[in-house]
């Protein structure tokens, strides 16, 4: 039941709630929001640029800034980072954890909203510019698809070298793989994106020394490393991270039960309308999943 298999994931999180992780989404905010971490910023985009053969970026302006003292932690909102380079092509970048099952339509969602609001009035569709979504994942959203990096186009289903427009792309950098031990898979992707994987998963486990060996002493990703560290030093900045985290535990535990009641619910429905019909007890027990006892009791 799907109650039960994220009451399991809380209960590991919770076992890991002290452990600094790259993977939170309040760490990213602060991390490429300020000015001065525009190289860092960049650096990854264009790592996962590069892995697909397209040109780097130069400027990487961050259109959503996130101050850590004005955040309310105990809001259920989507932490991404919005951003413009030198062609004005816009990037949305964010971080999930968790999985749920309208997740694909959620990033699609985002990916829309953030296009038409370039629309202003008076403007035509022309002035219209490329938006580029990466989401980073812990889980596999499509099973069968086995690659670290994958990429998804708007192409003609006759024939998929025809591209409907470039102004549609979504990027998922999933770390599921990895995360079990097959860390082979990365090395299907470009020196500069495996860095960047390796620093998510192991920049909380690792000592800077062994980060150093692991990323070849890439310098951008040693300061992404102590500004991580530099982050978990800061009482204040710890003390956000677990209260979002309890939230967020809390938040989710709640949608998983409302889902469970409601599906408890629809059965129930069928069940009794299937009761009412004359139809064999057994047979209903077979067809809902409830008990003989609780169909006994519909009215």
């Amino acid at each position: 039941m799907e109650k039960r298999k994220l009451t399991k994931i809380i209960e590991t999180e919770q076992e890991d709630d002290l452990i600094p992780k790259p993977t939170s989404d309040i760490f990213t905010a602060v991390l490429w929001s300020p000015p001065e971490n525009e190289p860092i910023l960049c650096s990854f985009i264009n790592a996962v640029l590069l892995d697909i053969g397209m040109t780097p970026i130069t400027r990487a302006v961050v259109l959503n800034p996130f101050n850590i003292k004005e955040f309310a932690p105990n809001k259920a909102i989507i932490l991404d980072v919005r951003v413009k380079d030198e062609n004005e092509r816009w990037f949305n970048i964010e971080i999930q954890v968790a999985s749920h099952p309208a997740f694909a339509n959620r990033v699609l969602y985002y990916w829309s909203d953030i296009y038409t609001q370039q629309l202003q009035v008076g403007k035509g569709y022309e002035t219209l510019r490329p938006v580029i979504s990466i989401i980073l994942t812990e889980f596999a959203i499509f099973p069968m698809l086995t690659n670290v990096h994958n990429v998804f186009q708007i192409t003609a289903k006759e024939n998929p070298n025809v591209l409907l427009t470039d102004h549609f792309q979504i990027h998922f950098l999933r770390l599921s793989d990895v995360l079990k031990g097959q860390l082979q898979k990365l090395q299907s992707v470009c020196r500069e994106l495996r860095h960047y994987t390796q620093f998510f998963l192991f920049g909380a486990t690792k000592t800077e020394e062994e980060m150093a060996v692991l990323v070849e002493n890439d310098p951008i990703i040693r300061e992404a490393y102590s500004e991580l560290h530099r982050f978990y030093a800061n009482d204040e900045m710890r003390e956000k991270i677990r209260q979002r985290h309890r939230f967020l535990v809390d938040y989710n535990l709640g949608m998983a039960s409302s889902r469970e009641e409601g599906r408890m619910e629809g059965k129930i429905d069928i069940a009794r309308n299937l009761k009412k019909k004359g139809l064999d007890m057994f047979l209903i027990a077979e067809t809902t999943g409830l008990l003989l006892e609780e169909i006994e009791r519909l009215n």
